[in-house]
Formats: structure tokens, sequence, C-alpha cells
């Protein structure tokens, strides 16, 4: 395969996933707008931190709103991580691999597009939003629907599933961390109704609210959750299972080109990681170091696939 078609369909699932969890993202802030007494604008802050967009938001608006916090992360072209950009991105890598993919799957892909492209041309109403929110879950997920269900288990699936899991890794880290250092700063509020109710909006934001509930009887605890989201090998949007299936696919690469390459040793060392480490060690160690080390292991990863299959040759 050429390194540019894998290129394409490697950040064609990156983009539609991080499009999906741009609005979950949303879904959580408005979440806990609308359940916490005395919630802030700045409380938005904290979400935009977690997109990893904070900075380019503050460069763009003079002060923090909620109206414009949640333009920024839905619809505005000028922020590259906004849903509406990322579907648009996810949509011209989609169209330069177009001979690679299923009817089913393009079809879907350019739906989404259209769809969200009428729906996203104006800004939003609050009333507007949870339909919104609900939309591109819901197109996101038959984008991956229609290509799990019809794509053959080759070298394109592969690297289109690998683009997935990283994506998926690095977001479900990255609430993690703005959870544990900055939306609860006051360690007198841990254990509270206020910690109780950050946690229950982080879980619902990576859709972990209920089978959390079904693990741990719905007792919300800052160890236990971080267990759930990052050891967990049955939780879908958790580090381990994240992990599990881009060693998975990675080993699929292997075997079709017949050479292991420096990311098959890192994926193997996060996975074992992962694998070998409870969350008794991990608290121990620093939530925030682990998670910030993760998230440094796992761009390393993105980096040395790119390089190894030659992405942009």
């Amino acid at each position: 395969m050429l390194g540019r078609t894998a290129n394409g369909l490697y950040w064609m699932f990156r983009y539609i996933e991080r499009a999906e969890n741009i609005a979950r993202l949303v879904d959580a802030g408005l979440r806990m707008s609308l359940t916490r007494t005395g919630a802030s604008e700045e409380d938005w802050g904290a979400v935009l931190l977690s997109a990893d967009v904070r900075e380019g938001y503050d460069a763009a608006h003079s002060k923090l709103t909620s109206a414009d916090a949640i333009d920024y992360l839905l619809r505005d072209r000028a922020n590259p991580s906004s849903v509406m950009s990322c579907i648009d991105s996810g949509r011209n890598n989609a169209r330069m691999v177009r001979t690679a993919l299923t009817r089913e799957t393009w079809e879907a892909t350019n739906e989404c597009w259209i769809e969200l492209k009428q729906i996203l041309g104006r800004r939003l109403k609050s009333a507007d939003l949870p339909e919104v929110i609900d939309t591109v879950k819901r197109r996101a997920g038959l984008i991956r629907g229609a290509f799990h269900g019809s794509m053959l288990r080759n070298e394109i699936y592969n690297f289109a599933r690998i683009g997935t899991f990283i994506e998926r890794a690095d977001n479900t880290s990255r609430i993690l961390d703005v959870k544990y250092y900055v939306l609860l700063p006051a360690v007198t509020q841990v254990g509270s109704s206020l910690d109780n109710m950050q946690w229950e909006s982080i879980l619902r934001s990576v859709s972990a609210h209920r089978s959390y509930r079904w693990v741990y009887d719905g007792e919300y605890r800052a160890a236990n959750i971080a267990d759930f989201l990052i050891l967990n090998g049955q939780m879908p949007r958790s580090l381990a299972y994240s992990y599990e299936k881009i060693v998975s696919n990675l080993g699929y690469l292997a075997k079709e080109y017949g050479q292991r390459l420096p990311a098959h040793d890192t994926a193997d060392s996060v996975r074992a990681t992962l694998s070998s480490c409870n969350v008794s060690a991990i608290m121990d160690q620093g939530l925030h170091e682990f998670l910030d080390n993760f998230i440094s292991r796992n761009n390393q990863l993105g980096s040395e696939i790119t390089e190894g299959y030659r992405f942009y040759s």
C-alpha cells in the first residue's frame, strides 16, 4: 500500500473519532453547567483544556463565555479540532482514499459531512445542542459501523483501526488528567457531591457511566474510575482496551509486510505497562505523572507509525 493511502485511512478515522470525542466533551460541559449549583463560565475552561484548544480559544476571544466556547468547539473552522473542522478533514481524507473504501463507508462519511455542514452552518441555540450532539455521535457511529461491517480485514482495516484507537486513547487520558488537576483544585472537595457530579460528567463523556455502575455499583471513587478508564480491558474506551487493539492491528501489519518497526516495540511496551501495573501503583506514582507519560508515549507511537510506514511518500 502507498504511504499516502495508509496516511489517509489513518487520519480519516482519527478525525472521525476526534469529532465524536469533542461532541462528547461539549455534552459533559453542558451536563455540568445544568447540574452544578453556581456553575460559572470558567467551567468551560476545563472543557477547552481537555480538548487541548484553550490556547487557541484565548487567542481568538477576549474573554471566556459558554456560548463562545461551545461555538469554538463545535463549528469554528479556525479551530482545527472543532467538530466541523474534524468532519471536513475526515471527509477530505476519505475522498483521497475513496478507492480503498467500500461504497457503504464512503456514503456514510459523505452523508455525515452533508448533514453536519447544514446543521453547523449557523450559530446554535442552547435548546438545539442536545440534538446536534446526538447527531454527531450517531453519524460517527454509522461511519464506524459501515466500515466494520463491510471492509475486508486487511491492511486498509488495520491502519483505520490504529488511527481510531490512538485518538481514543489520547482523548481518554486527557479527560482523566484534566479532571484530576483542573476541575477539582480543592482537596477538601474530594468525595463531595461536586466531586461526584464531575466524575459522573467525565464518565458520560466517554460513554462509560452505565457500564461503570455495573462494575462498581455506582460508587464514585477516583481510584475506581481511574482503574476503569485506564486498566479495564473490557471497557472499549479505556487505555488498556485501546492498546490491545493497537498492538493487534500492528501485529497484522507486521505479518503482512514481513517486518517489525520501532512502532511495534513502543506499542508492546505501552501495553505491557498497562497490563502489569495496578491502580494503587498509578496513584502512588501520581495520576498526572502517569497520564502525562502515557500521552507522550502515545504521541511517540503516532510519530513512529507515520515514519515507519512512510505516510508522506
